[in-house]
C-alpha cells in the first residue's frame, strides 16, 4: 500500500528560522547516522522516516559516509524517496556532508574542491535526487586553503546541486573566517552543525556568539549525549544499550558513576516538569531560541515520538535552569 502522509503533520511541530535566512527547520530533525545503513532492517528505517514526517519532522540529515557500509544510509534514503516520498520532495529538507574519509587515495577525504564536488555527485546518485537542500563541509581541513573549500561550496550552489551550504565541527574562529569568505562569494553560510548537549557545552565559549553575529543558524547533533541523557542508563549500562554494543563512539567503560548520578538528578527534575529526561534535554538545547533545531538519532519509532513530545514544553523557569546548572556543576 502506498504511503499517504498524515494530513495534520504540521499542526504541532515548531519551525524555527535558520539564522537570517528564509529557511525554517523543525525544532526536531532526524539524523540517519546510525540504524539506516545496509546492515540495518529496511522496514524499520522506513517506519521511522514515515512516522517522523507524520509528526512534522521535515528535515533528514545524512552524510556521504553514513552506514555502515559508507554510502548505504544515502542509498536507503534514496529508496524511501523513490517508493514513499516522491510526492513530498518539496516538503522535505535533505542535507548531506563531505569531509571525513570516504574512498581511498588523496581525493577521498578532507576539503579539496576535487573531493567535495565528487562526493556530492556520488551522494546525489545514491539518493536519486538532482539537488540537496543543504550541503555541509563536515570538518575543517588544516591543509587546504579555506578559500578553496568555501569556493567549492559556492560552486556547488551555483551548479544547482545544493540550495544552501553549512559547516560542521568548525571552531568559532574558523566559522567567522569561513562565513566572511562565503559572504564575499555571495553564498552565505546557512547553518552550523556542532555537537551540543547539557554535558557538552563547548559552543557556549564563543561559537554561539559568532553564529548570532553572522546570522547563521545551528543544529545540535548528539543533544542526548549519545543516549546518556535518557532513561537508558539510570540503573547503569543496560545490555541492549548502544554503550554495551559494538559502537565505536560510545563505550560502557567510559560512562562514570558520577555522570550517572547527575543523570538521575536531572531525571527527577524532568519528572517534575512532566517530561522524560530525553525530552527535557532536547528542550534545554533549544532553550532561549539560540539553537535552530535539535538533531536526534533513533533506532525505533517510540524514540522519535518521545523526541517530538519535547516540543510541547520548551520553556524553563529561571529556578529550573539554576537547578540544572547546580546538578551539572557537582
Amino acid at each position: 500500500m502506498s504511503y499517504a502522509a498524515n494530513a495534520s503533520r504540521y499542526d504541532t511541530m515548531t519551525y524555527n528560522r535558520s539564522g537570517k535566512s528564509g529557511l525554517k527547520l523543525p525544532a526536531i530533525s532526524l539524523g540517519l547516522w546510525h540504524n539506516f545503513g545496509g546492515i540495518n532492517v529496511y522496514e524499520n528505517a522506513r517506519g521511522m522516516v514515515r512516522r517522523a514526517f507524520d509528526l512534522g519532522i521535515t528535515h533528514f540529515d545524512l552524510a556521504n559516509n553514513y552506514g555502515p557500509p559508507p554510502g548505504s544510509a544515502e542509498e536507503t534514503f534514496g529508496q524511501l524517496l523513490k517508493h514513499e516520498f516522491a510526492p513530498y520532495r518539496d516538503e522535505l529538507i535533505i542535507s548531506t556532508k563531505a569531509g571525513y574519509y570516504m574512498w581511498p587515495g588523496p581525493y577521498g577525504e578532507w576539503g579539496s574542491k576535487k573531493y567535495l564536488v565528487s562526493s556530492l555527485d556520488q551522494s546525489l546518485k545514491r539518493m536519486g535526487v538532482d539537488y540537496v537542500d543543504i550541503f555541509y563541509h563536515h570538518r575543517p581541513d588544516p591543509n587546504t586553503p579555506l578559500e578553496e573549500t568555501m569556493g567549492a561550496l559556492d560552486l556547488i550552489v551555483r551548479q544547482g546541486k545544493a540550495l544552501y551550504v553549512g559547516l560542521s565541527n568548525y571552531s568559532a574562529e574558523q566559522t567567522k573566517e569561513a562565513s566572511a569568505i562565503l559572504k564575499k562569494l555571495g553564498t552565505p553560510c546557512l547553518i552550523h552543525q556542532p555537537s551540543y548537549s547539557m554535558m557538552n557545552r563547548w559552543i557556549e565559549n564563543g561559537l554561539q556568539d559568532v553564529l548570532d553575529e553572522e546570522g547563521i543558524g545551528s543544529i545540535a547533533f548528539s543533544p542526548l549525549n549519545q543516549g546518556i541523557l535518557t532513561d537508558r542508563y539510570l540503573n547503569g549500562v543496560a545490555a541492549d544499550s548502544r554503550a554495551a554494543g559494538p559502537s565505536v563512539f560510545l563505550k560502557a567503560e567510559g560512562i562514570k558513576e558520577e555522570t550517572l548520578e547527575k543523570v538521575r538528578k536531572l531525571n527527577e527534575l524532568a519528572a517534575e516538569r512532566g517530561q522524560k529526561l530525553s525530552q527535557m534535554a532536547l528542550a534545554w538545547v533549544l532553550r532561549g531560541g539560540r539553537v535552530t533545531s535539535a538533531l536526534i538519532g533513533a533506532s525505533k519509532i517510540s524514540q522519535i515520538e518521545d523526541a517530538v513530545g519535547a516540543v510541547s514544553n520548551l520553556v524553563f523557569t529561571s529556578e529550573e535552569l539554576a537547578r540544572i546548572e547546580a546538578i551539572l556543576a557537582e
